[in-house]
């Protein structure tokens, strides 16, 4: 795929500001009669921050040598990373009002072929370990790259995971961070009752993993965090777990996992806007 078909010019600093990107997710789910929008919703501060905050891209090249990687390992969250390569200029306007219509370029899940997504995933655990294997040929490099890697709570069942935590913690990758979205729930039902994982922090810390707990909606807490695990003298690769809320800034979708499959209609459409428009900064 052409990167200059998709890119367009960035003439604001974008502020990546959550009701806005969140507004951006339900049109798209609107105009496309698509699903996934309770999982786009949980991370959108934490995607938020990053771009905003930590994530290098020189020349505001998705594509630069240089650039930091974020892997969306849960692929399926995806239309909130494209709401936030929107505020970057990256992407043109009609690739949202043409959401999932013929000929879009934009998927339901991360694709590679799209400049700025590093991975094709939605096969859900291997996004993770191709984060890892990033983290790993940046140290080979000896470039001072991070990569982050995204996962959802229900997707850390995957035994793909705990292969690259097993493999990161031993080559002691400093510059590899995993950002888990613990919301609760996966596909069917509550992670608790499908698997229960009890404390993800303790697990990533018993791999030999830094890892820190954080209200994933709080946009200085996650800052402050991920700055705090750099700022680490230790070694050891990073895990931030951030606690979300499935289907954040909409009441009737928060904390209701119908909204992993459940599309939008004209009501339904209408009354999340006003939602997000009128919800906390």
């Amino acid at each position: 795929m052409n990167a200059s078909s998709l890119i367009t010019a960035q003439t604001t600093k974008p502020i990546f500001d959550a009701k806005v990107l969140r507004k951006t997710v339900l049109d798209m789910a609107y105009a496309g009669a698509t699903v996934h929008i309770g999982c786009a919703f949980s991370i959108i501060e934490l995607l938020a921050v990053l771009y905003r905050s930590h994530l290098r891209y020189p020349g505001n090249d998705p594509l630069a040598a240089e650039r930091d990687y974020l892997v969306l390992s849960k692929g399926h969250g995806v239309m909130a990373q494209y709401a936030c390569m929107r505020e970057l200029g990256w992407l043109q306007n009609e690739a949202f009002t043409g959401y999932f219509a013929d000929g879009s370029d934009l998927k339901g899940l991360s694709d590679s072929r799209i400049p700025g997504l590093e991975v094709t995933s939605g096969s859900l655990g291997h996004g993770f370990s191709v984060g890892v294997g990033m983290a790993m040929g940046a140290k080979l490099r000896g470039t001072d790259q991070k990569t982050y890697a995204l996962v959802g709570d229900g997707e850390i069942n995957e035994g793909p995971i705990w292969e690259g935590t097993l493999f990161a913690a031993h080559h002691a990758l400093k510059n590899f961070m995993v950002i888990v979205d613990e919301n609760g729930f996966q596909a069917m039902g509550r992670t608790q009752e499908v698997l229960d994982l009890g404390s993800i922090q303790a697990k990533f810390e018993s791999f030999g993993f830094e890892a820190l707990s954080i209200d994933g909606h709080d946009e200085e807490a996650i800052d402050r965090t991920i700055r705090r695990l750099w700022a680490s003298t230790s070694t050891a690769p990073k895990a931030l777990i951030g606690k979300t809320v499935k289907g954040k800034g909409v009441p009737f979708m928060e904390h209701n996992n119908i909204w992993h499959y459940t599309r939008l209609d004209q009501d339904t459409y209408a009354q999340a806007l006003a939602a997000v428009a009128g919800s906390a900064a």
